[in-house]
């Protein structure tokens, strides 16, 4: 049995566990390249005009790998903490693409609740039900799949660089490199160490977003704001950059309450979309680091006169 997993939205974030869970079931997995012109034109032209940047590329690798594989995975994920949820339109990603691309294979659509082992271990049965395995199996399967999940290293902490910059983004915009333009190879280029959520303090991430007037809804909200707001008080990094898709929601609401929050620190937002042009984008992220550069140099020079 082919499975086919798309390697889009949060892919870049949980592939450990999808590949291993299916590997351990005895599936061959079928992969879908990795973001490119192809990917992206597929996506704007099988999905709705009002989707993000985002959703129409994860439409792209669906399409690629539809006619290769005998199932395919379109993890619709619901939870990944307690009284949190993840954006609307993971929700109903699953409808989003059966009615937007045909024909499809059979369709791995059942919600995906990651609080507790129980509550995944329903994800897994369903999703084994679908290949025909057995009780027993799926739940060695997901056993070894978390684990596995658990020791996987993501993120990014740059070291020995002049100046470093919190990246701060929903995963797929971060990680995803034809997305982002290489923004982080890019940034490494001109002198810049780039440092990721993954490497944030949990407990001070917590304690920012405790100060909130209300508990943030959206998991992806928590995260961003936790991680801007500990990175620009802590002096681990000289600015932050947060990439956003165009038109997303969540982001409008989170970039405004870090702003609120950090004031005067150094701060960009990256809005991206397919229109977005990369010498447009370029030409941003040296202003922005030109000017980092001169603050360092200005708060030297004041320090050294004193």
């Amino acid at each position: 049995m082919k499975v086919g997993i798309p390697k889009g939205l949060l892919y870049y974030k949980y592939h450990t566990f999808f590949e291993s869970f299916f590997t351990e079931l005895g599936a061959d997995i079928v992969l879908s390249p990795d973001t490119n012109k192809e990917i992206l034109d597929a996506g704007i032209k099988h999905c709705v005009d009002e989707a993000c940047l985002p959703v129409k590329i994860f439409h792209g690798h669906i399409y690629s790998i539809k006619d290769k594989c005998d199932v395919i995975l379109i993890p619709r994920i619901m939870q990944l903490q307690e009284r949190e949820f993840i954006c609307p339109k993971f929700c109903g990603l699953p409808e989003m693409v059966l009615n937007s691309i045909s024909p499809m294979p059979k369709a791995i659509t059942a919600p995906i609740y990651a609080v507790s082992k129980d509550k995944f271990y329903t994800w897994a049965k369903e999703a084994g039900k679908t290949l025909n395995i057995n009780d027993s199996k799926i739940k060695s399967a997901l056993s070894i799949a978390l684990q596995k999940q658990e020791r996987a290293t993501t993120g990014i902490k740059d070291k020995n660089y002049p100046i470093n910059i919190a990246l701060a983004g929903h995963p797929y915009n971060v990680y995803d490199d034809f997305v982002n333009m290489n923004l982080i190879k890019k940034l490494n280029k001109l002198g810049v160490g780039v440092i990721t959520e993954e490497f944030a303090d949990d407990s001070l991430s917590s304690l920012a977003v405790s100060k909130l007037y209300k508990k943030p809804f959206w998991t992806f909200a928590r995260n961003n704001y936790g991680f801007a707001i500990q990175a620009a008080s802590n002096n681990s990094v000289q600015g932050i950059i947060y990439i956003s898709s165009f038109a997303c929601g969540i982001d409008s609401v989170v970039i405004q309450l870090i702003n609120d929050k950090i004031q005067d620190f150094p701060f960009m937002v990256l809005k991206i979309d397919e229109h977005t042009g990369e010498a447009g984008l370029d030409t941003r992220i040296e202003a922005f680091v030109d000017m980092l550069e001169r603050s360092i140099h200005l708060e030297n020079n004041i320090s050294s006169s004193r």
